[in-house]
């Protein structure tokens, strides 16, 4: 090695990474997928497969999508590599604080069909169902999460106002059937008499209905699609028993026990820039729409329904929140950014992830991407510019879909080169 070839090399610390696409079933096909838009944007001569679901971008350093670094002047492959061997670039705090690794995970969902409804541990849970079954839960950390509407998106998420529940039991005989009368008593009882008894009562009617056999399950479910689907036939409203929801998720699960989820968990309809967050054991899962989503760096999911991989009650039904909420309270609200007026900031309550939103408009010609003291990873939505930076040694052409890793306390300037400005998203780490 020269002397000081070192020097130039440890200098790239803002370098262009070709991310992990996954194409589970759930996903939107090609041309409608937000993930296919971005990927035939960034990489030309990449072939899109139409009628292939493109429904996740994965850009960090997890094991099972670790990003591809797209600059042949450094050796290491991925960024995980890069980040083990220059763990400096995380900053200070991040670097301590995370063991020096990368803490969060930065996607791209576009979704078609209903995820299954889930729920993600906590650190201490993630340690101990790692270690009995590594084959299901496959590390031990934990996973909070964050998703920012790109187009209308909706999901399932938390436990509704109880009012809201016993409404539907008292309206939709064969969701009261499938709970029992006794447990469903108990709950309306709590709602008038015992509000800290609501959490015990509603933990009982959701053990009842995930434990139910399969049988009983798929007759309730039968007898309640054919009854909604007569009086829908009549023009008649059924949204008393959430009847056009429940038809769709039935269309696509049929036979599910997780249908009946509709009745338990909050509609959340999030419109673009929208922000929904979903902290330890929050009850969840996204049915349509295309998002940003960032999160711890881990894949421990705990699935109920709506699926037709492993589940698992029991841990599930022990671990959830049963806290009941209205929809409005699992929005998280951005903050604007008091140094640039560009930037609106995502910071939810732990201390894994951020995301900054930069909206550049069309009048910004020249514009930095400011240093902070963390890792990032910097993804165009829209717009396109010519990306400088004391820490790359080149130009970086920046187009949709253009993923950028940039080290802690580096910038990066842009010269944007058309007339509509720029969306873009930073996920990174506020210690």
């Amino acid at each position: 090695m020269r002397p000081g070839s070192f020097g130039a090399m440890a200098e790239l610390r803002v370098f262009p990474l070709a991310c992990v696409v996954q194409n589970y079933a759930w996903g939107k096909l090609a041309r409608d997928s937000e993930v296919a838009r971005l990927l035939a944007s960034s990489e030309p001569i990449l072939r899109i497969e139409l009628d292939k679901p493109y429904a996740e971008l994965w850009m960090g350093t997890h094991p099972k999508g670790d990003s591809l670094i797209l600059d042949n002047r450094i050796s290491q492959k991925t960024l995980g590599q890069w980040i083990a061997e220059n763990p400096g670039c995380l900053g200070s705090k991040v670097k301590e604080i995370f063991n020096g690794q990368l803490p969060f995970l930065f996607k791209v969902l576009s979704v078609n069909t209903a995820l299954s409804i889930q729920a993600h541990p906590n650190k201490e849970l993630a340690v101990k169902l790692h270690a009995q079954y590594p084959e299901h839960y496959p590390d031990a950390n934990h996973k909070p999460e964050m998703a920012i509407a790109l187009t209308n998106f909706d999901g399932l998420c938390g436990f509704r106002p109880v009012e809201e529940i016993v409404a539907f039991l008292q309206k939709v005989p064969e969701f009261r059937a499938l709970i029992g009368n006794v447990a469903a008593e108990q709950l309306e009882r709590s709602v008038a008499d015992d509000p800290r008894g609501v959490s015990a009562a509603l933990r009982i009617c959701f053990t009842r209905m995930m434990k139910s056999e399969k049988k009983v399950c798929a007759e309730q479910l039968n007898l309640l699609v054919k009854r909604i689907t007569q009086k829908a036939a009549l023009g008649e409203d059924t949204s008393a028993s959430c009847g056009d929801l429940l038809l769709k998720l039935h269309s696509q699960f049929p036979g599910d026990i997780g249908c009946f989820a509709v009745y338990f968990l909050n509609l959340v309809k999030m419109e673009p820039g929208d922000c929904m967050f979903l902290g330890a054991n929050e009850p969840h899962a996204y049915l349509h729409g295309d998002c940003i989503e960032c999160m711890a760096c881990s894949d421990n999911t705990v699935r109920a329904g709506l699926t037709p991989k492993f589940i698992d009650v029991l841990t599930l039904c022990e671990m959830l929140n049963y806290t009941p909420a209205p929809p409005s309270s699992k929005l998280l609200i951005p903050t604007q950014s008091r140094l640039d007026p560009c930037v609106t900031i995502y910071d939810p309550p732990i201390p894994d992830f951020a995301v900054m939103k930069i909206q550049i408009p069309s009048t910004v010609k020249l514009y930095l991407v400011s240093a902070i003291d963390s890792a990032s990873i910097l993804l165009v939505l829209k717009g396109a510019a010519v990306g400088t930076s004391t820490a790359a040694t080149s130009e970086m052409v920046l187009r949709p879909g253009t993923v950028l890793f940039i080290s802690a306390n580096e910038s990066v300037s842009l010269r944007l080169s058309v007339p509509e400005g720029m969306l873009l998203f930073r996920a990174c780490c506020l210690l």
